[in-house]
């Protein structure tokens, strides 16, 4: 710590900080536009001018590093007076929009023109005007409110990787645009919104809908993929205008994904809202039918006498699955849970060995990907990633099919083959790796596909090296929970012993064709689902559901850390929780049995010590896991994710996301 003064104050500060970080550790505040805590430094505003002792002039604080004994002065007459200046220069060709902006009521050069500015204007000509680019579906700009902070082409080229954006022209005629006519393609493009200080770079579907101060704000969690990114959830009476991210420097600092943004739309579209009943003989005509009965007709298949087959997927929330394995339990003759996920059922006490997304800023110099495009499976890791990269000594190595990254990968091969060489110690690129310290391993979802488990590979992984960090990245928002649950993989002669099957909040995918398609007239089908599809009017029943807007939810991201979903905006009519639902079935006198289960599992769950599973190579080589591998060791790995919008039923059914999805596909320029 070394000691300085600010206005005549002595404070003791950490050294290789610059003045304005320091005013900021102490409580003091100083006006800014071009600073930015994530971004590199650029100087180029003046708004943080302060006076520094034998200093001639007043100095940009924001690149002015703190050293011993320094005097600072930040609100004396001259600072105050080229603040005020500053903003008069901004103000020269900023227009006076403020009734119609988006930005009107989180601006920061309303409010710093309110603190720091003056009451007049000594400007009389005609304002110069820029013409507006197109960034996009999600981005709409005006670019004459543009003050040239460069924080978005900053954003843009040191976070995203896309140098999109740029400085054009010289003194009056500097603008800020696109190289070329193109979208803004990036999976976290829309963290510009957030970064911009004015009306320049506002939300497009948020254009002229409301107001900031008539909003109100909910916390919740992002279940697009399995990171958890924390987010603000903004909404008025009963809808969701828009979705801001919520600083949490353990998992995204203050950067979340498009999908995150921007899906919120799908909350509304295409909802089942009602419980249909298909008519005697014809599944494709319905008839509306009431809860009561359902829950008589439910009760009555679950604890019959023939058997009841539930099938679920890895984005159904943590209540609702221990309701169900909890059921299972209690009626196990008749009644078999089952998912339809690619997630291999293992061995808890082994998938513990994963690390935490906060272990990626710690010191390390290697990063391999197995199978993974970790690009499009999470995006806050890749660019935690992409920041190592970018700082550091930082490489990164990739198995698997190739996939477009926005920094400098090492693709070595296609299959499994390479990975037991490398256990094995017969490969030339052990060598390297065991020379880097602390390496960093990304584990894709898509591993669980090819006959091996993801935790079988992480318990070799330690074994061979136990300074490394590793990451599991799972496939959807409860990847983890349906784990830590136990529930197998579907098989085809759980379909031809059933006569009741429950399909809970599953996706219209081929998997799900062949499902439905091969069991038609074996016995009733039950849809339990927020969102209408295809598949649905092939049922015997439909019963709406909630979505994550719509109810307290628990899932566990990839580091399994459980993190709750909030209630936001009042449910669809007629549409009831699934664990609810369930929880009747399963009768009063077992709700506190379920309550207790749940937490007992939460508990267990988390704690660390003794749950590292210790393997020898001879194990590890002549072991289950190896023979796994060799089965299918010459088929390439392929990530799980093909569209980075189009992953949750909240976002196919998002018009937002499927515009996105199409931007894509375009690959025009203006060359």
């Amino acid at each position: 710590m070394i000691k300085i003064e600010i206005n005549n104050l002595e404070f003791l500060v950490k050294p290789n900080i610059s003045v304005l970080e320091a005013c900021k550790f102490v409580g003091i505040n100083i006006p800014r536009f071009c600073y930015h805590e994530t971004l590199s430094v650029a100087g180029n505003c003046r708004m943080c001018v302060v006076e520094v002792a034998n200093s001639p002039k007043p100095v940009a604080s924001c690149a002015l590093p703190v050293l011993n004994n320094m005097k600072i002065f930040v609100n004396t007459p001259v600072v105050k007076k080229a603040r005020e200046n500053v903003l008069e220069t901004l103000l020269l060709n900023h227009p006076l929009d403020c009734p119609i902006c988006d930005q009107g009521g989180e601006c920061d050069l309303q409010d710093q023109t309110k603190a720091y500015g003056s009451n007049f204007s000594r400007f009389f000509f005609n304002k110069r005007s820029v013409e507006d680019k197109f960034c996009g579906p999600l981005i709409k700009t005006i670019m004459t409110r543009c003050i040239h902070c460069t924080r978005c082409v900053r954003f843009g080229s040191e976070i995203a990787g896309v140098e999109y954006l740029g400085t054009l022209g010289r003194g009056t005629f500097t603008e800020i645009g696109g190289y070329f006519a193109t979208s803004f393609r990036s999976e976290i493009s829309g963290n510009v919104i957030d970064l911009c200080p004015v009306g320049a770079l506002t939300s497009k579907p948020y254009a002229f809908k409301t107001r900031p101060w008539e909003l109100k704000s909910t916390e919740s969690i992002d279940v697009s993929d399995s990171t958890g990114s924390n987010v603000y959830v903004n909404f008025k009476e009963s809808e969701i205008f828009r979705v801001i991210p919520k600083v949490n420097n353990e998992i995204n600092d203050s950067i979340i994904s498009d999908k995150a943004r921007f899906s919120y739309d799908g909350n509304k579209i295409n909802r089942i809202n009602k419980v249909f009943v298909a008519q005697k003989g014809q599944r494709v005509k319905f008839k509306e039918e009431r809860w009561s009965t359902i829950l008589d007709i439910l009760n009555e298949k679950i604890s019959g006498d023939l058997k009841t087959l539930v099938v679920v997927n890895d984005e159904i929330d943590l209540q609702t699955l221990n309701v169900l394995k909890l059921l299972s339990n209690r009626y196990s003759k008749n009644l078999t849970l089952k998912s339809i996920s690619q997630n291999s059922i293992t061995n808890h006490f082994v998938s513990k060995l994963t690390d935490t997304i906060n272990d990626l800023k710690n010191p390390s110099n290697v990063c391999l990907l197995i199978s993974s495009n970790i690009r499009l499976e999470s995006a806050i890791i890749n660019t935690k990633l992409r920041l190592k990269y970018s700082n550091e000594d930082f490489n990164v190595f990739s198995v698997g099919r190739y996939s477009k990254s926005n920094f400098l990968t090492q693709f070595i091969n296609l299959s499994f083959d390479n990975i037991l060489r490398v256990l094995e110690g017969k490969d030339v690129f052990v060598k390297r790796l065991l020379k880097f310290k602390n390496p960093i391993f990304c584990i894709g979802a898509s591993v669980n596909k090819y006959g091996t488990t993801s935790t079988d590979l992480i318990s070799a992984i330690k074994s061979l090296f136990p300074s490394s960090k590793i990451l599991d990245i799972k496939a959807a928002s409860n990847s983890a929970g349906l784990e830590m649950v136990g529930i197998k993989k579907i098989t085809k002669k759980d379909l031809l012993t059933c006569k009741t099957l429950f399909l809970v909040n599953l996706e219209t995918t081929v998997q799900l064709h062949r499902i439905i398609n091969s069991y038609m007239g074996c016995g009733e089908i039950f849809w339990f689902n927020t969102h209408g599809s295809k598949l649905a009017i092939k049922s015997n029943y439909i019963l709406p559901t909630l979505t994550e807007y719509e109810e307290e939810k628990i899932f566990l991201n990839l580091e399994q850390r459980p993190q709750k979903t909030m209630k936001t905006v009042s449910n669809i009519s007629n549409s009831r929780s699934l664990s609810d639902t369930f929880n009747l079935v399963l009768m009063d006198a077992k709700a506190l049995t379920y309550q207790s289960y749940l937490l007992e599992i939460l508990r267990d769950s988390f704690l660390y010590s003794n749950l590292k599973k210790k393997f020898t190579n001879h194990e590890i080589l002549t072991g289950k896991f190896c023979n796994k591998i060799n089965l299918v060791s010459t088929y390439p790995l392929k990530s799980n994710n093909e569209d980075f919008y189009l992953t949750t039923k909240v976002g196919k059914n998002s018009l937002i996301m499927n515009e996105c999805s199409q931007d894509t596909r375009k690959s025009f320029t203006n060359f």
